[in-house]
């Protein structure tokens, strides 16, 4: 799983064919490690998505972007004034390694033209985008590199642009098959992905391995193969060449066994066999998009609820080990009617028994007379020993009481706080994380920070919107308040509410619109439940359903909490509807 410098060579060309003289006219920094160019041609906008993050780095035309921040942050604003307005002249690869060149023409303050370059570096955790001016000096970057991480190359403004380490490969694009299998087969001690590897420009393992697949059905050693199995490397390589040579891709991605992305490569992945399933994409672009988005959906998820998430998990934490604690001491008072026996024992015989000893030794008439032992306090009298265990038997009684109704509570704030982190997980939006934020700080579970400016109140979000196949809406609560809200002030006598069962999730109405509701939008509606809760990597999902009505909140309940005892339930797949 890498985007490796042949699959790059087929994104460079494909941005130039779509993208050559598009105009520079809006800038986006979703977050740090990000950056959004839309473009504009003859034939419409375009998104140009970028991204150093060290797990996915890449750039793509993209549908759908990330949310932008309401302020810009400095580096887009700078990006903003030297490229908005910019001409891309086109992109150019170094080699087959993963370095792109965006070459844009743009105007200066006095009006001059100047040729500004973008360098998006694909390196893992070194992962960049740099721009830099005709001169090679760099203007800024998304990530800068000083000489405390590095003494080879700064990335610093004014510094100068250096290429990244070369590495000693050859391109297969401008190299003759027949050497490329030379040089491969002069490897005799290494397996054939390996000698692949240390042999092309822009291969990665995967594609190394996929080679070796194709030639022999295994990796071999170098040493093992017969003329047969060399003639097949000769053909492998030389049909890799043909493909892109002609910019002739075929995108495709591995799903593992719960239907995830697994891999990706610009050629059929054929080593899993049958046993995992195809996707096959229709460009090179989405394919990266189908790929990561819902990785990224995660990573910035809890990029930007990184301390919302961690209030919550330490509130779990603090509420669960709560729990435990109390039903300990509860496990306690339940010795609370032999403490009373004991009471009843002393009182009887406090006649025969005396001061100064620290054990009664006494007849228990509950049990045939039997002589039992009682520890008491010997700096007391039999009657104030008998007054003392009657107080400690009534304060296990009010302390079982008590511990009972602090156990309820606790286990109603556990579920809550599971409910608020298993929306938190699902939100993207600055305004989600915003709004979970004021439930917490309503419920208590955060402490309002001291403004002394007058907060203007903030425009809520709507509830995530569907249509189901038959034209009817689904409406999908994006917090608790939300859920509430959908529930006992949206929903409407004949609306069906969906959840998921006995796992926390989003409210789900389903619309009727005053007419009878078939049961295949009563099934979409109910993967979107299911999709829409922490059972959603489920195989099979059980999802409760119900006209609203039937639907109640008891008084004084958590957000988002309700009780039904009349519904259906059916069991589906987890499904995110477009």
């Amino acid at each position: 799983m890498a985007l490796d410098g042949m699959y790059l060579s087929f994104l460079v060309s494909s941005v130039n064919k779509l993208l050559t003289g598009a105009k520079v006219d809006k800038i986006h920094q979703p977050s740090k490690n990000e950056l959004v160019f839309i473009m504009r041609t003859k034939g419409g906008m375009h998104k140009l998505y970028f991204t150093a993050d060290a797990n996915s780095p890449r750039f793509a035309v993209v549908e759908k972007t990330p949310e932008n921040p309401q302020n810009p942050p400095m580096l887009c604003m700078l990006f903003r004034k030297r490229l908005v307005g910019a001409t891309l002249l086109g992109v150019e690869q170094m080699g087959l390694d993963r370095v792109a060149f965006f070459n844009f023409d743009a105007t200066n303050e006095i009006g001059d033209r100047v040729k500004l370059t973008l360098a998006v570096e694909i390196m893992a955790q070194h992962s960049n985008v740099i721009l830099f001016d005709g001169d090679n000096r760099i203007v800024d970057a998304l990530k800068r590199v000083d000489g405390e991480k590095s003494s080879y190359r700064l990335v610093l403004p004014g510094a100068q642009y250096k290429l990244p380490p070369q590495q000693e490969k050859i391109d297969l694009r401008v190299s003759e098959p027949t050497i490329v299998c030379e040089k491969i087969l002069e490897q005799v001690n290494s397996k054939i992905s390996g000698a692949i590897l240390k042999t092309l420009q822009g291969v990665s393992p995967l594609l190394s391995r996929e080679i070796a697949f194709r030639v022999c059905g295994d990796d071999k050693g170098i040493g093992e193969l017969n003329s047969a199995d060399k003639m097949n490397l000769l053909c492998e390589i030389s049909a890799l060449k043909t493909m892109l040579c002609s910019y002739s891709p075929e995108p495709a991605m591995i799903l593992d066994e719960s239907e995830k992305p697994l891999e990706f490569s610009f050629m059929p992945i054929t080593q899993y066999g049958d046993n995992l399933k195809t996707i096959k994409k229709e460009n090179v672009f989405s394919l990266l998009e189908g790929f990561y988005s819902e990785r990224d959906r995660l990573l910035r998820a809890r990029s930007k609820g990184a301390e919302l998430f961690k209030v919550i998990e330490n509130a779990i934490e603090r509420t669960s080990r709560k729990i435990n604690n109390q039903q300990e001491d509860l496990n306690k008072c339940a010795d609370r009617e032999n403490i009373r026996i004991n009471a009843e024992l002393v009182t009887s015989a406090q006649y025969r028994l005396q001061k100064g000893t620290s054990v009664y030794e006494v007849e228990n008439y509950y049990d045939n007379n039997n002589l039992v032992k009682i520890s008491v306090d010997p700096a007391l009298s039999p009657s104030q020993n008998a007054q003392k265990l009657y107080k400690e038997y009534r304060k296990a009684c009010t302390a079982e009481n008590m511990l009972i109704k602090l156990i309820e509570d606790g286990k109603e704030d556990l579920a809550y706080l599971e409910t608020v982190k298993d929306l938190l997980e699902r939100s993207t939006l600055e305004r989600e994380f915003s709004e979970i934020k004021d439930e917490l700080i309503a419920q208590g579970f955060i402490k309002p920070k001291k403004s002394g400016k007058k907060q203007m109140k903030k425009q809520a979000l709507p509830p995530l919107e569907f249509k189901t196949t038959q034209g009817l809406t689904v409406l999908v609560g994006r917090n608790n308040l939300q859920n509430d809200k959908l529930t006992f002030k949206m929903g409407r006598k004949g609306d069906i509410w969906l959840h998921a069962q006995k796992c926390p999730g989003s409210h789900v109405l389903l619309l009727s619109e005053g007419g009878e509701v078939p049961d295949d939008a009563i099934v979409e509606a109910a993967e979107i439940a299911a999709y829409y809760s922490s059972a959603k990597d489920g195989t099979i999902v059980t999802v409760d359903y119900t006209d609203v009505k039937n639907i109640k909140k008891p008084n004084g309940a958590k957000p988002g909490f309700v009780v039904y005892y009349t519904y259906y339930s059916v069991n589906v797949k987890p499904k995110d509807k477009e």
